[in-house]
């Protein structure tokens, strides 16, 4: 490890505590073991219900509450994250780094222009094109829930690709399509790092030798399904394949461990789920921690990680098929183009179309194929030891950021 610690300090859309893995392992666990710490701005995630500011292990948490309003929430946590950027001691920090905040971004280059310290900024969402996406699938006559959205994205759009990308010291983007979509906007390949999603293989290691002691699955095909049900992943073709595997494989049953906070789409799915008379092949957990969550997966048979293709979407990096290669589960993936290379190149799982009867025929094959499932499992955990475990992602991390840093110094 370099002998030269990076701090930085660290503004984010999330807010703290979160779920997301490449802050919780990568920022807040494996980057400080190869001397990178960060502090980490945002506002307190008040449903977490915890009354005292939560620890942030990689330095200090910087936190604020917001009200109620959605309207108050924003403002005050922009306001919050202008005051850190204006009271920063540039003794304290070598870069400054702003994570899907286009405004912010803007205020947190001149901070650092004026403080002398670097400029990074953190790309894991196009969130100014989905801002105008929504919009539009709105249209105008939902009033400012479409003019809104709409300003904000194409104003946040112009901010972010013509102000802050150009003149920032480093962009890391979340995948190897979202660098090439940032670089067909002019920002430079070699002033970029992709950094995809990866797995705790420590936490990983531990949820391995603890599966899920639940008696709803014993004597069950066990296939399952880790992630959000937002609207946009479109988890009823996992209800409408089931409806086809089980006509081969009766005892199968689909373990859903997450959740969407859109109730009226929740209700739709429970409804499709009803509709296709499906409810005794579904068990629905909501969303769980993750070492129970893996607890769950490692009852599994086959790991299913569908994600619809679209520009907003090929950009990202799913978690979901690496986490189950982590757990040495094999995978049944549709072809976003992440999840189409870790498939290919590791051979841990199935590459098919999204629809409903490729999936069903890969899951059947993959169920009466038990020494295919096992070489799998090896392969895609192999894999993710080397390629996509954040202790091995970290140390990439970590290089860029030293790099860039004795760059600055000299």
């Amino acid at each position: 490890m370099p002998s030269k610690h990076v701090r930085l300090l660290y503004l984010t859309a999330e807010q703290w505590p979160t779920f997301r893995a490449d802050l919780i392992a990568l920022f807040g666990k494996y980057l400080p073991r190869n001397g990178v710490s960060s502090d980490l701005a945002t506002e307190l995630d008040a449903a977490s219900g915890q009354q005292t500011v939560p620890v942030w292990p990689a330095g200090e948490a910087l936190l604020c509450k917001v009200p109620a309003s959605r309207a108050g929430q924003y403002f005050a946590k922009w306001w919050h994250q202008v005051r850190v950027l204006v009271t920063a001691d540039a003794k304290r920090y070598d870069a400054i780094q702003v994570r899907d905040l286009g405004l912010t971004a803007w205020f947190g280059l001149i901070a650092a222009r004026c403080k002398g310290l670097q400029f990074y900024y953190w790309l894991s969402y196009p969130q100014s094109e989905g801002q105008v996406d929504r919009a539009r699938a709105r249209g105008p006559r939902a009033g400012m829930r479409y003019w809104f959205p709409l300003m904000q994205g194409t104003f946040g759009r112009w901010l972010l690709y013509r102000v802050v990308l150009p003149r920032a010291d480093h962009v890391f983007v979340q995948s190897a399509q979202m660098l090439e979509d940032v670089a067909a906007e002019g920002v430079p390949r070699e002033r970029m790092t992709a950094v995809p999603m990866g797995v705790d293989l420590e936490l990983a290691q531990a949820a391995q030798l603890a599966p899920a002691q639940d008696p709803r699955l014993d004597g069950r095909r066990v296939i399952a399904y880790l992630g959000t049900l937002d609207r946009v992943r479109q988890i009823e073709i996992l209800f409408q394949m089931l409806l086809q595997v089980r006509a081969q494989v009766p005892d199968v049953l689909l373990v859903l461990a997450g959740d969407t906070e859109d109730a009226e789409h929740r209700a739709w799915l429970q409804e499709q789920i009803r509709q296709l008379g499906v409810q005794d092949q579904v068990l629905w957990l909501g969303w769980l921690p993750s070492s129970q969550a893996w607890a769950y997966m490692r009852r599994a048979e086959i790991g299913l990680s569908p994600f619809p293709r679209s520009f907003l979407l090929d950009s990202a990096s799913p978690t979901k098929a690496i986490e189950y290669m982590g757990l040495g589960m094999p995978v049944v993936a549709n072809d976003n183009p992440d999840q189409q290379q870790v498939i290919t190149e590791s051979g841990g799982g199935l590459c098919v179309p999204l629809q409903s009867a490729a999936f069903a025929e890969a899951v059947v094959s993959l169920l009466n194929d038990p020494d295919t499932r096992r070489r799998m499992g090896e392969q895609g955990r192999a894999y993710v030891a080397a390629r996509r475990g954040y202790d091995s992602l970290a140390q990439q991390v970590a290089a860029v950021y030293h790099r860039l840093s004795a760059r600055s110094a000299a």
